[in-house]
Formats: structure tokens, C-alpha cells, sequence
């Protein structure tokens, strides 16, 4: 008696919403009624909170299909998905689509979904399968495509990720997808150099800062390459673009600025350089390294008192670190105080995060071009502050 209770209740719940939404429609004269999702979610919050997800589905196999409740399925086949029974919106999806009664219109919405469920399920190949076919549809097209980059992305497939990405490209000037095909690129360079094959990673280089001029990775790519061929003048160079790229990766450039100076060349000769570079974007990392170049040039009382000054008006413990160390080292100075000033400043700095994505938030000690996270490229930032930059 209670099941027929249930299913009774089940029936008006929704034979209710069906009226409201034709009603809806004609009041309005709109197509905006039961085939926009928004409109029933108070009538599907309904049934999923009072009734089993049997009870749902056992439903659902019965309920006609048409353009006025092709939503309430894809709906319901989403509430499956989201809460992880991927199983269950599979086999909701597939009978949708086996349907002739389907209306065409919807056959790409619902060949979407599929592949969401696919894709949720590890399904990568019926996945891909699926978003290949859309992506010359007109509305599900380019949802498609950003699904199979970033499918390709975490397959590392890189030369599949940087075909769909170019076929958008050709169609769309959003400067984001430039910027995803810039790193792409830089990708396949980055695999060029490790075979080897110099020629191919530095066009593959130069294509990506084509595709996004302030592509930082292709720059430092760049300075790679030159390093290899010795031309260490011209890889010194490269990294200072960084700089006019943006800004916030100076640290990155500065750092192998510096191991090539120690290692190539003459670190004293950037100190004019390094000090005009600081003016325009002051950084902890840019000020040890100005430091360095005026110690090797004019002696350390002249780093020690360039460092004293500018720790005064932006503080941070790894400059107050380097202060210990110089200037203790220069009075002849090996104190208990000042050791124990060292190694606290280093436990405090040894744990802490150097790196955070400035779009949701990820954190760590190592730079990800793409954020292993949000999968966004280039939001891996160094983190500015006392304790970093």
C-alpha cells in the first residue's frame, strides 16, 4: 500500500511540473519552460530527496521521451553522474540516444553528456570517441574541443592536444586558447631538446611565442638552447625578457641568470644592469643577485650596506639571512646568536610553499606550468611576501 502511495505521489510531483512548465510556456511564449534545467530544479530536488534512486531510475525507463522531457532525463542522468554513479547515467544517456523518438536537436546535448559519462568513468577512448563527432557542431562544438585538450593534456598526448587547440584557433581569437597553445607547443619543444633535435625545439620555440608573445616558458626554452650552443652572451639576454613577459616569473629568469653568470661568465659585470632591473621590479630573488654582482664589483661593505638599506624598506627573511651571513663573515663573526639566526630562518623557509597558482589557490615547492589542479597554464606563480619573494 505504501509503494502504490509513493508511486502515486511520484506522479503527480511531476505530472504537476509538466503543467507548470506548459503553463509557463504559453504564458510566456518562450521555449524557456522544461527544456531549460533551471526551471525544474525545485520539482527534481523534489524527487531526489523523497524518492530511492531505484525508484528514480524505474522511473525514468518508463517516462516518454519528447522535447518536453528530454531535460528531466538529462537532468536526473547528471544528478547520477554528480554524485558518482556513473554506471546509472550511462545507461540513461545510451537509452536516450537509442530512442527514435529523440528530437534531433537534442542528439547533441544528450552525445555531450555521454561523454562526460564516459570520460567521469575512465572511459578515455569511447570519450574521445564522442567528442571528436561534436566538435563541428555549432553549440557543442568548442565545449568538445576544450574537453579533448584537456584530455590530451593529461595524457600528455601533445601533438593531439596541439591539433584541437589549432583547429580553435582558426575559428576563435580568445586569447586564453592562444596562450594554451603556446604551452602546448613549448611542450613538444621541451621533448625536441631532450632527443636532441635543437633545430625542431627552437622552432617549436619561436611558434609558441608566435601563438603568445608572453609565453615565458618558450623564452627560457630559448635561453636553453643557446646555453647548449655556447652562446651564453645571448642565453643572458634571453632570460632578462622574462622581465618585460611578466614580471612575476623574474625570479625563475634571475636564478638561471645567475648559475650561467657563476658557471660562463663574469656575475660583477650585471651589477648595473641587475640594479636598473630591481628599480623597474623590486624582488627579493633580483635583490641577492644585485647583492652577489656588488660584492664580486665593489667589495662586501658596499653589499652589506646595499642590502642593510633595502631590507629597511622591504623586509623578508631570505635577505635577512644572506645580512647574517655576509656580514657576520666580514666582521669575523661566527657567533652562537648569529648561527642560531641562520638556522632558525632556514627551518622557517624550509617548509613553506615557494609557489602558488593564482587561480585556485594550489600551492607547493615546485613550478608547474600547468596548475595540476585548476589545469590552467601559467598561473603557477612565485609567491610574494616576507617569507618569499
Amino acid at each position: 500500500m505504501d509503494m502504490v502511495f509513493n508511486w502515486l505521489l511520484l506522479t503527480v510531483a511531476v505530472a504537476a511540473g509538466w503543467v507548470v512548465g506548459r503553463y509557463s510556456k504559453q504564458r510566456h511564449r518562450s521555449r524557456k519552460s522544461i527544456d531549460n534545467e533551471d526551471s525544474v530544479r525545485d520539482r527534481l530536488q523534489f524527487l531526489f530527496t523523497n524518492y530511492s534512486d531505484q525508484a528514480v531510475e524505474n522511473f525514468v525507463q518508463s517516462l516518454a521521451v519528447n522535447r518536453d522531457t528530454v531535460s528531466l532525463h538529462l537532468s536526473i542522468g547528471s544528478h547520477f553522474r554528480n554524485k558518482g554513479e556513473t554506471d546509472r547515467a550511462i545507461l540513461i544517456h545510451q537509452n536516450l540516444l537509442a530512442r527514435p523518438e529523440l528530437p534531433a536537436r537534442y542528439t547533441p546535448q544528450v552525445t555531450f553528456e555521454l561523454a562526460m559519462d564516459y570520460l567521469n568513468a575512465g572511459l578515455l577512448d569511447r570519450a574521445e570517441a564522442l567528442f571528436h563527432q561534436l566538435m563541428g557542431d555549432r553549440e557543442y562544438g568548442r565545449r568538445a574541443a576544450q574537453e579533448l585538450i584537456e584530455l590530451y593534456q593529461q595524457e600528455r598526448e601533445w601533438e593531439k592536444a596541439a591539433q584541437v587547440a589549432q583547429t580553435l584557433t582558426r575559428s576563435d581569437a580568445d586569447p586564453a586558447m592562444f596562450k594554451t597553445l603556446a604551452y602546448i607547443t613549448c611542450e613538444l619543444s621541451d621533448a625536441a631538446l631532450n632527443k636532441d633535435d635543437r633545430w625542431t625545439s627552437q622552432k617549436l620555440a619561436k611558434e609558441a611565442l608566435d601563438y603568445d608573445r608572453s609565453c615565458v616558458r618558450a623564452t627560457l626554452l630559448l635561453m636553453k638552447m643557446q646555453i647548449r650552443q655556447g652562446n651564453y652572451r645571448e642565453a643572458g639576454n634571453q632570460s632578462l625578457k622574462v622581465f618585460e613577459q611578466n614580471p612575476d616569473f623574474g625570479p625563475e629568469a634571475v636564478d638561471r641568470l645567475m648559475k650561467l653568470e657563476r658557471e660562463h661568465g663574469d656575475v660583477g659585470r650585471l651589477a648595473k644592469k641587475l640594479r636598473k632591473l630591481y628599480e623597474q621590479y623590486p624582488g627579493t630573488s633580483l635583490l641577492l643577485a644585485l647583492v652577489e654582482s656588488v660584492e664580486r664589483s665593489a667589495g662586501r661593505p658596499a653589499a652589506i650596506d646595499l642590502l642593510r638599506q633595502e631590507l629597511e624598506l622591504r623586509p623578508s627573511v631570505r635577505g635577512l639571512l644572506r645580512l647574517v651571513e655576509i656580514a657576520g663573515y666580514e666582521k669575523g663573526m661566527t657567533t652562537d646568536e648569529g648561527r642560531l639566526v641562520s638556522r632558525i630562518g632556514h627551518l622557517i623557509l624550509a617548509n613553506r610553499p615557494v609557489y602558488r597558482c593564482v587561480s585556485c589557490g594550489f600551492s607547493g615547492q615546485q613550478l608547474h606550468w600547468l596548475c595540476p589542479s585548476c589545469k590552467q597554464w601559467e598561473t603557477v606563480r612565485p609567491i610574494q611576501g616576507v617569507e618569499a619573494e
